[in-house]
């Protein structure tokens, strides 16, 4: 057996001990996480809490901030709710000028128009320091709630120890391509096992941003943190739900996982786009990874392993891979040990989750092996070597703003009358929203 070899043969070896110690553990932990009646307990409030629901929206399709703000007014809540709607200087204002407009005449709804591009970050900090809810829910443009998620969400938040709590997330275009339906797997795996593990000990370490709620009163606190975020010297914009979720059990706070709050997403459905996506993530986690370092004495040791697992697996991965790939170069021979422990991890792995799911698709799941190994391990050496870039790759340029007084401007009424059936297809996507609680309800096994 050459050094090669052996590299390869004990890199994959610690990498499947590793995998299997903590996939195993999070298995075990998510399962407690769920409680159904935890979001059918209100006797912690006095009184229902308000809650404002910032929307920051940069040259989105008007369907779809149509479509979103649609399920944000369809909301089943009794308590007070008002929702923020930022245009941060999209250069399509003209054509999301309708989808303004109609909501404007809301009273629960505010539209703030930036005069130029900001980032999301700043401007939903625009919104917040606007608003005065007891509970600040932030929902990207694309996303589509469920009825009932802020009745899901506000009573995790009855604890005051509790400064967040997210929903779980599922790709509402889901039938688009063979990539998206990955995602979607991807995003039930992330939720229904390492965000609820998490969540076990109060310490989900990323509140994702598509549907996570805050306590205004810690929010406000940590607000000044959170908007002047360096990476190097420069300002980082990115990453906003990860490092403001971080920040959060810095001071002390729980954060919390509902997995029957759903919210459903568009994901990339084209490989370019979902890899620009990804090395922009895994910028933001490498930047956050030693901030999160720090937290981990003081919880729980299984998240210890969890962050350790998550970090040091996918270089035990790598480093057999390319060991193996320059076996296979120099000797002509294959490794059959790395190659056979990555079948059988993936096929053990993908038969667990497709019976605790109870749905058989997720053995498909084993396509993105390939695409972890070949696409995403070197994508997250190339987000190392550029941790200083802070471009966020999918956006284009917000182009000119119709407002150039250097003022957030509110709508403040309509301007013309329109049919109410322009903006209101929303049937579809929201029918999509009970395959996705279905698929979130696991046995204890």
């Amino acid at each position: 057996m050459n050094l090669l070899d052996t590299t390869s043969t004990v890199a994959i070896s610690l990498y499947a001990l590793l995998s299997t110690a903590y996939k195993s553990m999070q298995a075990i932990y998510s399962v407690p996480a769920y409680d159904s009646s935890a979001s059918e307990r209100l006797a912690g409030f006095d009184e229902l809490p308000s809650v404002d629901v910032i929307v920051p929206c940069f040259n989105e399709d008007p369907r779809t901030l149509s479509d979103c703000l649609a399920s944000i007014a369809d909301q089943v809540y009794a308590g007070q709710l008002r929702v923020y709607v930022v245009d941060d200087g999209s250069g399509n204002r003209d054509v999301l000028r309708p989808v303004h407009e109609t909501y404007a005449r809301d009273p629960r709804f505010k539209i703030i128009l930036l005069p130029q591009n900001v980032g999301k970050r700043k401007a939903q900090i625009a919104a917040i320091r606007r608003s005065d809810g007891d509970m600040v829910l932030n929902v990207d443009s694309d996303t589509i709630l469920a009825s009932d998620v802020i009745s899901k969400l506000v009573p995790k938040m009855q604890n005051p120890a509790v400064g967040a709590a997210m929903g779980q997330l599922t790709a509402s275009n889901r039938d688009d391509s063979w990539l998206t339906r990955l995602i979607d797997m991807e995003y039930w795996l992330a939720c229904n096992e390492e965000r609820a593990a998490q969540g076990r000990f109060g310490a989900v370490m990323c509140c994702c941003g598509p549907c996570a709620m805050y306590r205004r009163s810690a929010l406000v606190m940590l607000l000044d943190q959170y908007e002047s975020q360096y990476f190097r010297g420069k300002p980082s914009d990115f990453g906003e739900d990860r490092h403001l979720t971080i920040l959060m059990l810095k001071a002390g706070f729980r954060t919390e996982y509902v997995p029957d709050a759903i919210a459903a997403t568009v994901v990339p459905n084209r490989l370019r786009p979902y890899l620009r996506q990804q090395l922009r993530w895994a910028r933001s986690t490498f930047r956050d990874t030693l901030l999160g370092l720090r937290l981990l004495p003081g919880l729980d040791r299984f998240l210890t392993l969890d962050v350790v697992g998550q970090n040091l697996g996918p270089l035990l991965l790598a480093l057999s891979v390319l060991t193996g790939l320059a076996q296979l170069a120099l000797t002509g021979t294959a490794p059959w040990w790395t190659i056979l422990m990555i079948v059988a991890m993936t096929g053990i792995r993908c038969s667990i989750v497709a019976f605790r799911a109870r749905q058989l698709r997720f053995l498909g799941f084993s396509l993105h092996t390939f695409i972890n190994i070949f696409l995403l391990l070197p994508l997250k050496a190339y987000a190392l070597c550029t941790l200083s870039n802070s471009d966020w790759l999918s956006r284009g340029s917000a182009g000119n703003s119709s407002n150039k007084t250097g003022k957030q401007a509110p709508i403040q009424s309509p301007v013309t009358e329109l049919s109410n059936a322009e903006f209101s297809a929303h049937a579809t996507p929201l029918r999509r929203l009970n395959l996705a609680r279905d698929s979130s309800r696991f046995s204890d096994v």
